[in-house]
């Protein structure tokens, strides 16, 4: 299977996984953390052009287990979390990571904000390589060990 293929079915797998627990998200941390998570992927290689900006925001409106939030809302706290990213990366990081880390406590939570992370960095079918480093970053951040993910 080709590593396209296999990014894409993971991807398909873990939003899956995550519409099962979709009643069990629905925490302000979690909220909080999952769009920090796809600030961080969609900015991860440094730079968000209009284009990735406008599907990653797709994405967070249409993903089924987001849906438990006002879309509104989620669209403010990713374009916040995006805006402290191009401003300036390395302190930017910082800041979005500790809101990766309000869903440190729950660990069910926990690791569908990493499965966010993959779900949003695979859907292109290119789960690069700096995505995977700003996810396998937020395991650390939330005790997680990356291998779990395969990262």
């Amino acid at each position: 299977m080709a590593l396209w293929d296999r990014v894409k079915e993971s991807a398909s797998q873990m939003q899956t996984q995550l519409v099962a627990k979709k009643n069990d998200l629905k925490s302000g941390a979690f909220r909080d953390a999952s769009m920090a998570m796809c600030a961080l992927v969609a900015a991860a290689d440094g730079t968000v052009d209009p284009s990735e900006r406008q599907r990653v925001a797709q994405l967070i409106a249409t993903n089924e287990v987001l849906q438990n939030f006002d879309a509104e809302d989620l669209r403010r706290r990713f374009e916040e979390n995006l805006n402290k990213l191009t401003a300036d990366f390395a302190f930017g990081k910082v800041s979005v990571l500790q809101e990766v880390a309000k869903a440190k406590k729950k660990p069910a939570e926990a690791r569908a904000v990493i499965q966010i992370g993959i779900v949003i960095g695979g859907a292109d079918g290119d789960f690069d390589k700096d995505e995977q480093a700003v996810v396998r970053e937020a395991c650390f951040t939330l005790d997680l060990p990356p291998h779990e993910f395969d990262l």
